[in-house]
Parts: structure tokens; sequence; C-alpha cells
């Protein structure tokens, strides 16, 4: 009999989204203990982006006893500051921390989006103007261009937090033309658990948000070692 997968999620200690959607979507990893990461209660800057590395370091450390098949890291706004390669280099250091597969929300967005062919994308995201400067050089950068970009511009965590399903539907379909060609809804804090089926539904183009990649990832590298998990679209 296969035993149980261990998976292990690292994301701000803000972050109410992710657990549970990512429970929902893969639910034979539930349930998934969080790793939650101290952080600025305004978004974060690019000068916090050291002092953020280690405390996503410190945060695993209560687990270092515990052996996990995955570690997703869904630190979304600190991999576009830090551009691919400071998440690179982030996900390296939390493998050998955990010795265990690392998949990244923000790797993963760029996986979707090439699954799909599609070489550019309409965003929606809550971030300020530094933070969308970064996901917009992380994407470029990657080979898929920004259509147009809408931004929540949240100030706080507390403003982030309060953003609802209705609102990141309704502020999606005011992002997109009739020429995008794809749909990415970024941040794993914004919750798209019901808003993803409905755009793809009503667009008819490829529609991803940052849980929904991550936990398609995720998937992906569980099954490469050889662990059967759904993922529940």
């Amino acid at each position: 009999m296969q035993r149980n997968v261990k998976a292990l999620i690292v994301v701000p200690e803000n972050n109410t989204t992710m657990e549970p959607e990512i429970a929902a979507l893969c639910p034979e990893l539930a349930p998934i203990p969080v790793a939650r990461v101290k952080r600025p209660a305004r978004t974060l800057l690019l000068e916090d982006l050291p002092a953020y590395a280690e405390a996503t370091l410190a945060a695993i450390e209560p687990f270092a006893d515990r052996q996990f098949d995955l570690v997703i890291y869904g630190c979304t706004a600190a991999a576009f500051l830090g551009g691919p390669a400071g998440n690179a280099r982030m996900v390296e250091r939390l493998c050998e921390r955990t010795h265990a597969t690392v998949v990244s929300t923000a790797g993963a967005m760029i996986d979707a989006l090439r699954s799909e062919g599609v070489s550019s994308a309409a965003v929606v995201t809550p971030y300020l103007a530094p933070v969308n400067d970064g996901l917009r050089s992380y994407l470029e950068s990657s080979g898929i261009g920004v259509e147009t970009l809408n931004s929540f511009f949240c100030k706080t965590t507390a403003e982030l937090g309060r953003i609802t399903e209705e609102q990141v539907l309704e502020l999606a379909l005011r992002t997109v033309t009739p020429q995008s060609k794809s749909l990415f809804v970024a941040c794993s804090q914004l919750p798209t658990l019901n808003v993803v089926a409905k755009l793809r539904a009503q667009l008819d183009i490829p529609v991803w948000s940052s849980i929904q990649a991550t936990a398609w990832e995720g998937a992906k590298a569980l099954s490469a070692q050889g662990f059967p998990v759904r993922l529940v679209a």
C-alpha cells in the first residue's frame, strides 16, 4: 500500500487562501502543514528581500525533522521582485534545507502558460507598481508578453485579505480584451478557486491563477515520483 503524500506550503504569514485552495485542488495532499514567513504589514519592496529570504528559511525550521515529498514555495511577490534568478536561488535553498522536491508559484506560472502554447497574457494582480513591474519583467524574460495589466493596488496585507472572488472575477473581465491570448491572475492570496473555471468557460481562452498553476505543477512533480495525485479542475 502506498503511503500518504507529505507536502509543506511556505507562504507569507498573512496568506489564508493557498492552503485551503491547494487542499481542494489536490485532495490527496490534505491536511497540509503551512510554514508562515514573517513579513512587513505593507507590501514587499526590493530592499526587503534579503531579510525575507532569511525569514523564509527560519519559517521552515520547525518542520526540519519531518520528511516531505513536496514543498510549495508560494511567496510570489518576493519571487517577482527578485526575478527568475532570485526565485531559483530561493528554491535551491529550500531544496537544500528540506531535501524535498520544491515547486514555486512563480515558476509554475511560467510552466502553465507555456503548456498552453501562448506567448502573451492579460494579467490581474493585487500589487503596487514595483511588484507589478517585477512581474512584467519576470514574464517577459521568460518569453511571455504582458498584453494588459490591472491591479487592486493593495497597500497593506489587510487590504489584500479583504478581496473577494467576486471582485477578482469583475477585475479579470475588465482586464481581458478581444485580442487577449490568455489570462493570468497573480498572487497566492487572491481567492480564485471558483473563478478560474467560470472565466475559462466565459472567455474561451486559457485562464490560470497562481494557486491553480501551483497545484498543477505540484501534481506533476508528485506524479514523477510515483504518487498518483488528482488535480480537481
